[in-house]
């Protein structure tokens, strides 16, 4: 009677501890992560759903809350809310003043949708060092790299092209929508593996501090930027780089 009763119990604990493990792998896959947010509901807004699965909302459409310029205390002027999106007010191409998260983050689902205009270029930087020791976010973190690849005026290298890991990373397929249409961008970072997804396709996967990913930044633009890459946790950051970019929707779900 004994024997039975514990074979039952464990059988349950073993159901228990699969099912959990099952659960634990779906809530980590990218593209699971990038289902469960549901593209229909009105923007700035978390549904049930999403709730439920832990996601934050970390713009809602009408004020700056939990964001700050980069080693500044205050969102510069240079940024603005317009028609329930972050935005920049400035021109010229130049690189301006980021804005970046108030918290820092080290295993996370971003979600976010931007729209540019014609030529703009910005990007998503993660894993940031926010410290006086550097002027801008890209100095720390990766990029995920968002810009109008066909109206760009110079010829782009293959690691600038929409959906990339800037100067790392080409993306592997190139889902981006064109000058005025929304796009939804979502980047996973799961220990050191990370995964890029735009549009619903995977476009970047890497494994941060591997053979590749030493070789890659020790041999191209970053080799004169001796920290990038050099936190695993760290602020995330939307670019200002002097051209228009509109960025709504901004969810974040820590792992």
């Amino acid at each position: 009677m004994e024997n039975s009763i514990f074979k039952t119990i464990t059988g349950i604990l073993m159901i228990l501890v699969c099912s959990c493990g099952g659960t634990t792998k779906e809530t980590k896959d990218p593209l699971a992560l990038f289902n469960q947010i549901d593209k229909e509901a009105a923007p700035n807004t978390l549904t049930k759903r999403e709730q439920k699965n832990g996601w934050q909302l970390l713009f809602d459409g009408t004020n700056t809350t939990g964001w700050h310029g980069y080693n500044l205390t205050g969102i510069p002027d240079c940024w603005t809310i317009e028609d329930g999106s972050l935005t920049m007010n400035t021109t010229g191409g130049a690189e301006s003043q980021d804005i970046i998260t108030d918290k820092s983050y080290r295993s996370f689902a971003f979600y976010a949708e931007f729209k540019v205009t014609e030529g703009a270029n910005s990007g998503i930087i993660f894993q940031i060092a926010e410290d006086t020791l550097y002027k801008f976010p890209y100095e720390t973190g990766p990029e995920f790299q968002v810009i109008d690849t066909e109206n760009w005026p110079d010829p782009l290298e293959e690691w600038q092209i929409c959906g990339a890991n800037y100067a790392m990373h080409p993306p592997m397929v190139k889902p981006y929508k064109p000058v005025g249409e929304w796009n939804q961008a979502l980047i996973v970072v799961n220990g050191d593996d990370v995964t890029f997804i735009l549009n619903g396709e995977i476009t970047v996967q890497y494994t941060k501090n591997s053979p590749e990913w030493i070789e890659l930044r020790n041999s191209g633009k970053w080799s004169d930027y001796p920290d990038y890459g050099k936190y695993d946790e760290g602020h995330i950051s939307l670019q200002n780089h002097g051209t228009k970019v509109w960025y709504r929707n901004v969810k974040l779900k820590e792992l």
